[in-house]
């Protein structure tokens, strides 16, 4: 577990993002924690994650769409101007649509977990709408755009203001610990 803010973080609030990410299905937890690994370069992902030749490409192209990441971070507009926000949204669509193609982030829920980790507390404005955008898109099925357009509630979409507390948990993968060789 590694906790990244410059304020103490307050136990209740740890505990709630640990429980948020514990509810993800196992394999969103995984990509998650992937992700993470692959956009701050936090271990080898490809050694670490790769079980096959498709999640090795799979990792490879993460890695060059999160390239774009640090720049992004830079360009969130911090009004909602119609005119600043074109190179910004843009790419967030982009990177949202790589991440709801890959089949493991199934709910608006998730989604906002690993992007505000990946972006900031500054992001969460325009995450609904990178959501939806993406979500709709005609790459995926149209079962799983019904799906993952459902998962959006509608406080979530229709909030008028968001929090601007920085996350405070973010996963890591934990190496499994032989019982016997621990005895």
């Amino acid at each position: 577990m590694n906790t990244r803010t410059s304020q103490p973080a307050g136990g209740a609030l740890l505990l709630s993002e640990i429980k948020e990410f514990a509810g993800f299905p196992k394999a969103t937890q995984r990509y998650l924690r992937r992700s993470l690994d692959v956009a701050f370069g936090r271990r080898d992902a490809v050694g670490c994650w790769a079980r096959d030749e498709a999640e090795v490409a799979s990792i490879r192209a993460q890695t060059r769409l999160y390239k774009q990441i640090e720049s992004l971070r830079l360009q969130i507009p911090d009004d909602s101007g119609l005119d600043t926000i074109e190179p910004f949204i843009g790419t967030l669509i982009t990177l949202s649509a790589y991440d709801l193609g890959q089949d493991r982030i199934g709910t608006f829920a998730a989604y906002r977990f690993l992007y505000e980790r990946l972006l900031g507390a500054a992001v969460r404005p325009w995450l609904p709408a990178a959501f939806c955008a993406a979500a709709a898109l005609p790459h995926l099925h149209p079962d799983r755009r019904r799906s993952l357009l459902q998962s959006i509630s509608e406080s979530a979409a229709t909030a008028p203001g968001w929090s601007n507390r920085e996350p405070v948990f973010w996963p890591e993968w934990v190496e499994k610990v032989d019982l016997t060789a621990a005895a």
